[in-house]
């Protein structure tokens, strides 16, 4: 049975942990072509990479913490469905769910070639989201044991599910006491594409939180996303989770986490700056999403070492003890918001 989770519930630190041997079968498992099978070139290429990264460089993008992510889940009895107008391959091209032999055009998704209990289903969807987000709504309330994920190809395009969000996402918990673990995935980030191809409109789901109805997250590492997902499942609750995902961090150099990192770690609410002194900080600066990376690039260029920038993964609920005693470590003459 499913309890409703409150604030405590909500901030009190889950056990998302992954045993690596586990997750090495698993990586083997969605890095590895059929050998019976001819696929075009640039496919094969991507499916070498992914093993690569696993096997050889330690170094996971966002697509492989995000499809470690449903493995695990799978492997541990759970589905996972995904819809949206560009999921199968992904809107920008990070995730290659479904890969196609070139003779034929068979669609193989190697998740389900895996040896677990789950099975992932993962449609490219109509472009109506009003539509495609109340029947996911739908699915997952009828289907809690499922990862129920709705993914607007550019985050602004939720807007045409406004009232799937007001009337039942943010609300139905406080209306009728129902519980819903739908997932929107939102692209967000003011990458130049132009309206209605640039921001996710944060500002207004923010809005819409209140008495802990939602879960609103902007993550900065492929782990951290990793951590994210599991918890949605592991939680003895449910509630809706909106995540702001990157476009341009899809292939950053930097942003990238290791099997340790999957396998030991959890999802961090917030994120201390790595590599400050505490002693020598005079300046904290919070950010979220993408900006860190500029800030940190500069840091570095310019060799500052009297600011810290902290990482806020969680807007909401905000992690507000975490953020005391970070700001109490730092004992900083000035706190900015960038």
């Amino acid at each position: 049975g499913y309890t409703l989770g409150r604030k405590e519930a909500i901030l009190t630190p889950i056990d998302t942990t992954f045993a690596l041997k586990n997750l090495d079968k698993l990586a083997d498992g969605i890095t590895k072509l059929p050998a019976d099978k001819k696929f075009m070139r640039k496919i094969e290429r991507i499916i070498a990479d992914r093993n690569k990264q696993y096997t050889e460089r330690n170094t996971l993008d966002w697509a492989m913490g995000e499809l470690l992510a449903y493995a695990s889940l799978m492997e541990e009895g759970f589905d996972v469905r995904i819809s949206g107008q560009d999921v199968e391959r992904g809107t920008f091209s990070h995730r290659h769910a479904i890969i196609k032999t070139e003779e034929d055009g068979e669609r193989i998704n190697l998740h389900n070639t895996l040896n677990v209990s789950g099975k992932m289903h993962i449609y490219n969807s109509l472009l109506s989201e009003y539509a495609v987000v109340g029947f996911d709504y739908g699915y997952a309330m009828a289907s809690p044991k499922t990862l129920t994920i709705w993914e607007a190809q550019f985050g602004d395009f939720s807007n045409g599910a406004q009232i799937m969000l007001d009337q039942y996402i943010s609300a139905a918990e406080s209306k009728w006491k129902t519980q819903n673990g739908l997932v929107m995935l939102l692209p967000h980030g003011y990458e130049a594409q132009g309206s209605e191809h640039s921001s996710a409109r944060m500002e207004r789901y923010l809005q819409l939180c209140s008495r802990d109805n939602l879960i609103l997250a902007d993550v900065t590492t492929p782990a951290n996303f990793f951590h994210l997902l599991r918890r949605q499942m592991k939680w003895n609750f449910r509630k809706p989770l909106i995540v702001f995902t990157p476009k341009s961090l899809l292939r950053h150099p930097k942003c990238i986490s290791t099997l340790e990192d999957l396998s030991t770690g959890s999802f961090q609410e917030l994120i201390d700056d790595p590599t400050a002194i505490a002693d020598k900080v005079e300046k904290v600066t919070i950010c979220s999403g993408k900006i860190y990376y500029e800030l940190e690039a500069q840091k570095l260029e310019r060799g500052i070492d009297n600011i810290a920038i902290i990482r806020l993964e969680q807007l909401y609920p905000l992690p507000v003890a975490q953020i005391e005693k970070v700001l109490k470590k730092y004992n900083a003459k000035k706190i900015m918001w960038v």
